[in-house]
């Protein structure tokens, strides 16, 4: 399993926010392109990168600072927040982003969305998935910067997808989101089982190395951490096993 490190972006800040709250917002201090080289150091070749300014706004608004990202060597970009149309997919690989993350535009109009994964390829288009958990434990999906509930299961929106046509899905557990609560195993234990021929990248929750240990046995292929890393809260030689590049 890969660590992916995140850095959420708004107004040109690195921030992260609490259970999707906009209103529970963290600043840290590092600029944007000083965390990519310090992961890339710890061995990271992939860095995830959230538009929240896209994601809550619909407009990229943190472009300038993606593409001085994106071309730094060593680390691949995927790149997330308010892709909603074909445009502003080609736009942020345009950028220089290796990946675009599709969330909101695939419960809207998957139909669309299908024409984009044939487009530019299941390799470089990845949806993503925000869920929360209903009083059953059923994962229902919300959008829109996790600003609305669409009602839709996690498994509803899946369905709407062919088999062969996706390969990376993005499943954040809003609830556990940047609350350094420990991810949701048994979420992404059953989403593998669900679908094994996807490569699950898990988000929300990770504290330490024995979350990553155990996302990994789950057979996620990425787990997607943020707070964690900004606040060093993970040694450096625990981190090892999950960066290619260490």
């Amino acid at each position: 399993m890969r660590l992916i490190p995140a850095i959420d972006l708004k107004g040109g800040r690195c921030v992260r926010l609490l259970r999707g709250e906009f209103s529970a917002e963290t600043s840290y201090e590092a600029p944007p392109l000083e965390l990519l080289r310090s992961y890339r150091e710890l061995g990271a070749d992939w860095l995830h990168v959230v538009d929240l300014d896209g994601a809550r706004d619909g407009s990229m608004g943190n472009r300038a600072i993606i593409a001085a990202l994106a071309r730094e060597p060593g680390v691949l970009l995927q790149v997330g927040g308010g892709l909603r149309s074909e445009a502003a997919v080609a736009e942020v690989l345009g950028l220089g982003a290796a990946r675009a993350v599709v969330g909101s535009a695939a419960l809207d109009d998957a139909a669309q969305v299908m024409r984009w994964l044939e487009h530019f390829g299941a390799e470089r288009v990845a949806l993503a998935f925000d869920v929360r958990l209903d009083a059953a434990g059923t994962p229902r999906v919300a959008t829109h910067g996790w600003q609305r509930q669409s009602g839709l299961t996690l498994w509803d929106a899946l369905a709407s997808f062919p088999a062969g046509l996706v390969r990376h899905v993005l499943c954040t557990d809003v609830g556990r989101d940047g609350a350094l609560t420990g991810p949701n195993t048994d979420l992404y234990a059953r989403a593998v089982r669900h679908s094994p021929h996807l490569a699950w990248q898990a988000s929300g929750g990770v504290r330490g190395a024995a979350d990553l240990r155990a996302l990994a046995a789950c057979g996620a292929a990425a787990a997607v951490s943020g707070k964690a890393l900004l606040e060093n809260l993970i040694p450096r030689e625990e981190l090892r096993p999950f960066l290619p590049g260490a």
